[in-house]
């Protein structure tokens, strides 16, 4: 199995990582087929399968259940989950507890806090200290969504720069594996990822970040529309959409079943 060691690596050596988000046992054994680097599971869930308008309903027993059938999807691959909203929030000792639920019920590697509050860099500081890695979010970071008012770029103020910046740092010294950055300018990604010995993986942060990570939906154009950074290497939802089609056609007028497909 692919462990923590992958990370240090691939910036030691200036090799990207590839990483990608989703929920099921048939894309994440997709993933490990094409030799994707670490899969996350993401509290997106909400939103990708759920229907949802935010990430904010997302539970943690939501969390472990997709993620159990991610483990068996791809046994092989590094594995980080999102903890949703209110899991890590009130206390350092009810955020460990509910992390460590994470990690011993789902077989994943890792965890993902968003943010740099206080108590999100002592939960870091704890979860480190007792085994559990843990990756950092910075920028747009969704479940901040009612205080940004709206999905919107992060860091296009100097101000708000600096305070990425000095953020991104504080997640390196209290033991962060890695940071995502998402929907921030690209200029401020690079001076992120050049004064970090820890791996950025960028997401709408430009290319001059240490890896990449899409939702598996988005890449393989599931949904009609995506944000700007996302390209679609497949119109997926178009192809299922005229499969179906086909189908109820061809049930409608007796060309399916045949013999062919009958015992």
């Amino acid at each position: 199995m692919k462990d923590i060691t992958q990370f240090f690596k691939a910036k030691k050596n200036g090799e990207k990582l590839t990483l990608i988000s989703t929920y099921d046992y048939w894309s994440a054994k997709l993933c490990e087929e094409a030799g994707i680097d670490a899969i996350l599971v993401g509290d997106s869930l909400g939103m990708v399968v759920q229907g949802n308008d935010s990430t904010l309903p997302v539970t943690l027993e939501e969390m472990i259940y997709h993620t159990k059938a991610v483990r068996k999807g791809a046994p092989n691959t590094f594995i980080i989950v999102d903890m949703p909203f209110m899991t890590y929030h009130t206390t350092v000792e009810e955020a460990v507890k509910n992390a460590g639920r994470v990690i011993k019920e789902t077989g994943a590697n890792a965890v993902k806090i968003e943010g740099a509050s206080e108590i999100v860099l002592e939960t870091t500081r704890r979860l480190t200290s007792i085994g559990v890695p843990v990756m950092g979010h910075l920028g747009l970071t969704p479940q901040f969504i009612n205080i940004f008012g709206g999905y919107k770029v992060q860091g296009k103020t100097e101000e708000s720069q600096q305070k990425i910046i000095q953020q991104a740092k504080e997640l390196e010294t209290v033991g962060a594996f890695s940071v995502v950055l998402e929907a921030v300018p690209s200029d401020l990604a690079k001076t992120i990822t050049t004064n970090l010995k820890i791996p950025t993986i960028g997401i709408g942060a430009g290319k001059e970040t240490d890896g990449q990570i899409l939702v598996f939906h988005d890449l393989i154009g599931i949904f009609e529309k995506t944000p700007k950074f996302v390209k679609r290497y497949l119109e997926g939802g178009k192809l299922i959409k005229q499969s179906l089609e086909k189908f109820k056609e061809e049930v409608k007028n007796g060309q399916f079943p045949t013999e062919e497909h009958s015992y």
